[in-house]
């Protein structure tokens, strides 16, 4: 099916859980961030239900001073998408497109030492864990980005569960008010941030690599680059409007740990050019493991650090997402992008 053939559909509704595709890798996740310009501090909260498997995803960040990260991922049991819930975190959709709520209370695990999240099971175990809340915010200051491509008549594309992401995904800028406290620290939040979401079939080996680069420099000025197989696609928040990232690059720099440390872009849009640099203030290896039914065991590396962006003379913040299949102990896109 050609291009010309494909539409983006997004309905009010689909803030909302679907009914699961009859597919076993159905999941529907929501991811949410947040971060203080000023002070450099901030984080992200994610729910993917994959109820046809019996568990969600949950995974709770925060970015504290001194580049300390608290880090929590749990797999609980649910047996129902009917609302995102679980592990003590909740998303609440007040008004589609415009307010979100996202509440926590649980214990993280405490990190000075973030790079030891490349051996969970050790750091999780060597490291203290605290209580956390959080309270937060969320109110869109953008139009939304994405939705779910169809056929033209409104028929849903064919799609290989075995090789999908994703079938549907949106994002939007925000700002965001609220409090995360760990322990005794509180973090007040009066800053910016972005959401997504997406649902459908998803194995996180569909992908060999990707970059996921959302910035936030003010209300008036954002950004998210993104890089899929080479490919660099995103969008240009100027004002109140998206402009579509028609071409551009992305080069990393890397420590020996195979981690980004820093980051430079150049996008256009229909409108104008803007180069990017980033420069990582804080990173967190994740890693997800699954064997598939021949026996081969697949090992994907993502990579979550909190990111300062530079644009000209404004100064954001925002995330460097990377993620990479290993192969041979290597990151496969660490030669590429």
């Amino acid at each position: 099916m050609s291009d010309t053939a494909v539409r983006t559909v997004l309905e009010p509704e689909d803030e909302y859980p679907h009914e699961p595709d009859p597919v076993p890798n159905y999941n529907e996740s929501m991811y949410l961030n947040a971060f203080d310009l000023e002070r450099e501090v901030g984080g992200w909260f994610r729910i993917g239900n994959r109820v046809n498997e019996g568990y969600a995803e949950v995974s709770v960040c925060v970015y504290l001073p001194g580049g300390r990260v608290g880090f929590l991922y749990a797999r609980p049991s649910i047996d129902t998408n009917e609302k995102m819930e679980a592990a003590g975190l909740s998303i609440e959709v007040v008004t589609p497109f415009e307010h979100l709520e996202v509440r926590f209370d649980g214990k993280i695990c405490v990190l000075d030492e973030p790079g030891q999240m490349a051996n969970p099971r050790q750091a999780f175990t060597d490291n203290p864990w605290v209580e956390c809340t959080a309270a937060l915010t969320f109110r869109g200051v953008s139009p939304m980005y994405g939705g779910r491509p169809v056929a033209e008549d409104g028929s849903d594309l064919a799609l290989d569960a075995e090789k999908s992401f994703s079938k549907a995904h949106y994002e939007q800028h925000c700002a965001v008010t609220g409090t995360i406290q760990v322990g005794d620290e509180v973090l007040e939040i009066d800053g910016l941030g972005l959401r997504d979401k997406s649902w459908g079939p998803r194995y996180w080996q569909a992908l060999s690599w990707y970059r996921w680069l959302p910035m936030v420099f003010d209300e008036d000025f954002a950004m998210m680059i993104s890089v899929i197989g080479g490919h660099v696609t995103g969008m240009v928040l100027e004002g109140d409007e998206y402009h579509l990232i028609r071409s551009g690059s992305v080069e990393s720099d890397w420590d020996d740990d195979g981690y980004q440390t820093a980051i430079r872009a150049h996008v256009e849009t229909d409108t104008g050019a803007y180069d990017v640099t980033g420069e990582v203030i804080s990173l967190i290896p994740l890693r997800n493991r699954r064997t598939t039914p021949d026996g081969d065991e697949l090992h994907t590396r993502i990579t979550e650090a909190m990111t300062r962006f530079r644009c000209g003379d404004k100064v954001g913040i925002g995330m460097s997402e990377y993620l990479d299949q290993i192969v041979d102990g290597r990151p496969v896109g660490s030669d590429v992008h």
